[in-house]
C-alpha cells in the first residue's frame, strides 16, 4: 500500500497554470525587496551587509517563479540561506540573514501545490537535509531542530491539502460531465436508430413498388432522403460526444410533449403552471430531449431543496435565438443548491454541449430561477 502510494505520488503531474503571473506575487516582490534592502541598511549591524542583503533580495525575487518552477525556487532560496548561514558561522559570526527571508515559507507550499510529484519528493528531501545539516552547526538543540522541521513542513502539508481538494473537485466535475455526455449520447443514439430503421423500411417498400408505381416510389425515396438528412444531423452530434463502449438500451426518448405528463405524475407536490409556446413540435431530437431534461431536473431541485414553495412556473417558448426554457419558483433560497450542485452541473453541461447558454440563481424577490437558451438547427 505504501509503495503504491509513493509510486502514485512520484508520477503525479504538475498542475496546469496560466502563462501570466498573478498580481499578488508581483506585489509581494515589490514590497519585500525594498524591505530587505532597508533592513540591511538600518537593521542590526551585519558583518557582511552586501552578501546578506543580496541573499535576502534573491530569496524574495524568486517568488515570481514559485508557481512555474517551484523546485528550483525552493533549492535556490533555502540553498543560499543555508550557505550564508554556514559561512558566517564558520567565520565566527552569528547567523546573518534578513528577516525578510521569512517569505521562504511560501516555497514549500508552492512546491506541494504545483510541482510534479517527483519534484515534491526531491524538494522536501532537500529541505530536510539542509535543515538538519544547518541547524546543528548553528548550535540549536534537538527539540528546536525537530520543531523547526515541522514548521517547515506545515506549509507543504497545507499546499498538498489545497491541491488534493482542487483535484478532487475537478474529478467530480469530470464525472458529472462524462455522465451527462453518456446520457445525451444514448438518447441521441436512440433517435438515430429510429431514423435508420425508418429508412430501411421505406427502402424495402420503394424497391417493391418502383416498377408498379413509379410516382409512389419517388415519394418514398423523398421520405428516405429527409430521414437520412435528419439521421446525419443527429449522428454528427453523437460523434462529437464521448461515451462508453456499452451498448445503449433502445427506448423511447422523452421530449417537450411529455412535460405535461411529467408534471401530472406528481414530480412536484406544489402547483405547476406550464406554458408551452408555439413552434415546438418540430424540434430536433437533441433539443427536444434537452428541454425535457432541464424541466425535469429543475422540478426535482424544487422538490428537494426549496422551502415554502406555493407555485412553480415553467415557460417554454421558441424565439429567434433558439428555444427558451425558464423554470422559477416562489420559495425561499436557503436550501437551494449552489452552482456546485451535481444537478446544476449536469444541466449546464448538457446545454453547453448543444451550444446554448445556461444560468441558475436566486430571484431578487425570492425564489429560484433556471434559464436556458438552446439553439435550434434549421436542418431538423
Amino acid at each position: 500500500m505504501i509503495q503504491r502510494s509513493l509510486r502514485a505520488l512520484w508520477s503525479e503531474p504538475a498542475e496546469t497554470l496560466p502563462d501570466n503571473r498573478p498580481w499578488w506575487d508581483w506585489a509581494i516582490a515589490t514590497v519585500a525587496v525594498p524591505i530587505a534592502v532597508l533592513e540591511g541598511i538600518y537593521g542590526p549591524e551585519l558583518e557582511w551587509p552586501a552578501l546578506s542583503v543580496g541573499v535576502g533580495v534573491l530569496c524574495v525575487l524568486v517568488i515570481l517563479w514559485r508557481r512555474t518552477h517551484p523546485l528550483a525556487v525552493l533549492v535556490i532560496a533555502f540553498g543560499s540561506q543555508t550557505a550564508i548561514g554556514l559561512l558566517t558561522t564558520a567565520a565566527g559570526f552569528e547567523d546573518q540573514v534578513p528577516y525578510s527571508t521569512s517569505l521562504l515559507l511560501l516555497y514549500p507550499y508552492s512546491l506541494a501545490r504545483w510541482a510534479r510529484g517527483r519534484d515534491v519528493v526531491i524538494g522536501l528531501v532537500f529541505l530536510m537535509v539542509t535543515h538538519f545539516v544547518r541547524e546543528p552547526l548553528l548550535g540549536e538543540d534537538a527539540a528546536t531542530i525537530i520543531v523547526g522541521a515541522g514548521f517547515l513542513l506545515l506549509p507543504a502539508a497545507l499546499g498538498a491539502a489545497v491541491r488534493f481538494r482542487r483535484t478532487a473537485r475537478a474529478r467530480e466535475q469530470d464525472e458529472v460531465r462524462m455522465r451527462e455526455r453518456e446520457q445525451l449520447a444514448r438518447e441521441l443514439h436512440d433517435t438515430v436508430a429510429h431514423h435508420v430503421s425508418a429508412i430501411v423500411i421505406q427502402a424495402q417498400a420503394g424497391r417493391t413498388i418502383v416498377m408498379d408505381d413509379p410516382q409512389r416510389a419517388a415519394e418514398v425515396f423523398a421520405d428516405i432522403e429527409a430521414a437520412a438528412v435528419r439521421s446525419l444531423t443527429e449522428m454528427r452530434t453523437v460523434v462529437s460526444i464521448l461515451r462508453d463502449n456499452d451498448g445503449p438500451e433502445l427506448a423511447p426518448t422523452p421530449g417537450v410533449s411529455d412535460i405535461a405528463r411529467l408534471i401530472d405524475n406528481g414530480t412536484v407536490a406544489t402547483p405547476v403552471d406550464l406554458r408551452i409556446g408555439e413552434g415546438l413540435v418540430d424540434l430536433d431530437s437533441a433539443t427536444d430531449i434537452a428541454v425535457y431534461r432541464l424541466v425535469q431536473e429543475s422540478l426535482t431541485n424544487v422538490q428537494r431543496h426549496a422551502n415554502g414553495v406555493t407555485r412553480v412556473d415553467v415557460r417554454i417558448s421558441r424565439e429567434d435565438d433558439g428555444v427558451q426554457v425558464n423554470v422559477s419558483d416562489d420559495g425561499t433560497n436557503a436550501r437551494h443548491p449552489s452552482g456546485s450542485g451535481y444537478g446544476l452541473r449536469g444541466m449546464a453541461e448538457r446545454v453547453e454541449l448543444l451550444g446554448g447558454t445556461f444560468s441558475a440563481g436566486p430571484r431578487p424577490d425570492g425564489g429560484w430561477t433556471v434559464k436556458a437558451c438552446l439553439p435550434q438547427n434549421d436542418s431538423a
